[in-house]
């Protein structure tokens, strides 16, 4: 009886190599789940531990999180604040700052997360994702403490309660 010979690995590469490749396949019609690195998408998205399904760009509007190559030349996936003509200003729902691009710089639209190890994607165009949007995109001008309160407290109530 042969045996499965078949191992999984995992390997690391720089999101300035990985990214552009990444573009290729969804210009090409393609679409592609990639693990979030990072924090700036906190509190409801995790680094390591969530998924973006990203598609062909669709018509982004203010509100949609989208992938994007910033001024400075790095690739986000940032929530869209602003368009104005062919700027746009992109934030993280975990950062207190805003990024900017080029409209023609949108490289992906994002489908939905996979979201606490579930198999079911949660839709950026469905009700629970346009509810949490509302809700936080208008807490902005307090967000400073809310974040404070995620990091130093809830997580490590989450950790305590886990461990």
């Amino acid at each position: 009886m042969p045996q499965n010979t078949n191992r999984t690995s995992e390997i690391r590469i720089n999101n300035s190599i990985f990214i552009p490749e990444v573009i290729k396949l969804i210009k090409e019609g393609h679409t592609v789940t990639l693990t979030l690195k990072g924090f700036s998408m906190r509190p409801f998205l995790e680094d390591g531990r969530d998924k973006a399904l990203l598609v062909q760009v669709k018509n982004p509007k203010v509100g949609d999180p989208v992938l994007a190559k910033t001024s400075f030349g790095t690739y986000v996936l940032h929530r869209i604040i602003k368009i104005e003509g062919d700027n746009v200003t992109l934030r993280g729902d975990g950062n207190l700052s805003d990024e900017s691009c080029k409209y023609q710089d949108i490289c992906a639209s994002i489908e939905g997360f996979y979201r606490k190890g579930r198999t079911k994607l949660e839709r950026t165009d469905g009700m629970k994702w346009k509810v949490y949007s509302w809700i936080w995109t208008r807490l902005f001008p307090i967000r400073r403490w809310l974040l404070a309160f995620y990091r130093r407290i809830w997580i490590k109530i989450i950790n305590e309660q886990t461990s």
